[in-house]
């Protein structure tokens, strides 16, 4: 039989000391990643975005060109299709976000030769941090993808 010692004040302490500092330490590591991840996530959704939107507008333009429409009616299709094909590939990153594009073409529109450039610019809420933080919208980081599709040399005059 081993007598009773006495114990010691401190003993056990280092358990409690490990677990505070865990948390302490952990939370905003977990926090840091899920916000890095969301703003990721949402670049590539703004890349995916403008690059679908850019193919979109060229086909669509494309086609109404060969059915026959103005170059005027053509672009305002592409610039319909670019809008929709833009909001699917958001869609495909999950949460709701908005996208606001900027739609342009460098050299004539929709004649052979020139491209469709894109920039799509989408706003991405952090989790866990209030809407508005002393008059300032804290909350929210804005990311910008941008991407171009060339038309190709067999649209009609």
């Amino acid at each position: 039989m081993v007598p009773d010692q006495p114990r010691d004040a401190d003993e056990g302490s280092a358990t409690v000391e490990f677990v505070g500092m865990s948390i302490v330490l952990i939370v905003p590591l977990v926090y840091l990643v899920l916000a890095v991840f969301a703003v990721q996530s949402a670049s590539f959704a703004a890349e995916a975005a403008a690059r679908d939107a850019a193919r979109g507008a060229v086909m669509a333009g494309i086609t109404a060109l060969e059915d026959g429409d103005t170059r005027a009616q053509a672009w305002s299709q592409a610039v319909q299709r670019a809008a929709s094909a833009a909001q699917l590939a958001l869609d495909g990153f999950g949460g709701a976000r908005d996208v606001d594009l900027a739609i342009t073409c460098a050299g004539e529109c929709l004649t052979a030769g020139s491209s469709v450039v894109v920039t799509a610019t989408v706003s991405v809420r952090l989790p866990g941090v209030p809407g508005n933080l002393l008059g300032v919208d804290a909350a929210t980081v804005t990311v910008t993808g941008a991407a171009s599709s060339p038309v190709d040399g067999l649209v009609l005059p």
